[in-house]
């Protein structure tokens, strides 16, 4: 089998960037007020400026399709390579435009002069990226395919229009004791963030720049000991089951805000580091590595309240990363879910920054239902 390089990277963010003071206006008020939560939140999470594909009016400006699209053609701009010649799309988002088709059929359409090609879409939250990064990854592998496109996108903006929500959190008190709470709902109003990163991976690496070798990509699922945390389109019920917005009447859908995303906090504080980390450091000795080895650690943050908790778990287990080998971009593009890793990749491989033989250490977790993904590149 072939070595496998990542030999372009892009991305595409809608619009222009919306500062924290900015929010409301595009979000809109919850109750004719503002929120008495967003300081809290915004305090925590630490980011400072997201994108929406939005106006002010809250009419949509692409469709995530769109996005994506526009992020797979900046691959091929003063490039030589034909984007004809792909033959390999793989696509993963958490807000798909539509259930059916799927989401990378209608990135295949905004995109024609792909010509026919197979493609593939991946589902779930912030791993699907990574998934459909996976899949494109093994295709070119066992030379299945010789030029494959990955991508991951998000458009959630217009789930977070104050319409959609019947209800906002109000406790102050309790979210200054407690961070967590404010986790549940609200607080997803003032991180994610949309936009799209796509990867061209290839067989041999480029010529003429720097390549990353993908050396390995494994994933793990905690659903068989964890209940749901974050969901969509159905609500918790008290058993722990998920309810689907297909059982639910259109008025209950609408005062529940069942469409709109949630999270179970308590269960998010107490397993979401430990259980992502334990599993990493597993994976690390399986293929006789250490933390040692890298020279840099992108972990995708929801929030850059949870850097503290990594770093003190990392230490804590003999793991330590020095803060100067973690590289992030939260905090000036948002939380963007499937999408985030790519734009952290993104950036760092256009950075001129990176040298050959260096290694990058990649940890994307998703609450949705405790799922992981790791992988470790090497600069050549």
């Amino acid at each position: 089998m072939s070595d496998v390089f990542i030999n372009n990277t892009s991305h595409f963010l809608p619009n222009d960037s919306i500062s924290n003071d900015e929010i409301e206006e595009y979000l809109g008020l919850l109750n004719g007020q503002k929120s008495k939560s967003k300081s809290l939140v915004l305090r925590n999470n630490k980011i400072t400026n997201r994108y929406y594909a939005l106006d002010k009016f809250g009419l949509a400006t692409h469709s995530n399709a769109e996005l994506t699209s526009k992020a797979v053609r900046k691959l091929f701009e003063n490039n030589s390579i034909d984007i004809s010649t792909v033959d390999l799309l793989s696509s993963g988002t958490s807000t798909p435009d539509q259930m059916i088709p799927s989401h990378a059929v209608m990135v295949h359409g905004e995109t024609p002069e792909l010509q026919a090609l197979e493609v593939v879409s991946s589902s779930g939250v912030c791993c699907a990226g990574m998934h459909a990064f996976k899949y494109a990854f093994m295709s070119v592998k066992i030379g299945d395919k010789k030029r494959a496109i990955s991508s991951g996108s998000e458009r959630i903006s217009k789930l977070l229009r104050s319409e959609n929500y019947s209800e906002e959190i109000q406790k102050l008190a309790e979210l200054e004791k407690n961070p967590y709470l404010a986790f549940e709902k609200d607080f997803l109003r003032w991180m994610l963030s949309d936009g799209a990163g796509a990867f061209l991976l290839e067989s041999k690496p480029n010529a003429n720049s720097l390549s990353l070798r993908v050396d390995w990509i494994e994933g793990v699922s905690f659903a068989h000991i964890q209940e749901p945390c974050m969901y969509m389109g159905a609500d918790k019920l008290k058993n722990g089951y998920l309810k689907s917005y297909m059982d639910y009447s259109l008025e209950e859908i609408l005062n529940n805000s069942i469409l709109s995303v949630k999270q179970d906090v308590k269960q998010l504080g107490e397993n979401i580091v430990p259980l992502g980390f334990v599993k990493l450091d597993q994976l690390l000795k399986e293929k006789g590595l250490t933390v040692n080895d890298f020279d840099y650690f992108l972990p995708h943050l929801s929030s850059y309240f949870f850097e503290d908790k990594i770093a003190e778990f990392l230490d804590l287990n003999g793991m330590n990363i020095p803060k100067e080998k973690w590289f992030t971009n939260l905090a000036t593009v948002g939380n963007v879910g499937s999408a985030s890793i790519y734009l952290m990749i993104d950036a760092l491989f256009h950075s001129k920054q990176l040298k050959k033989g260096q290694k990058i250490l990649l940890v994307v977790p998703e609450s949705a239902r405790f799922s992981y993904v790791y992988s470790v590149l090497t600069v050549c």
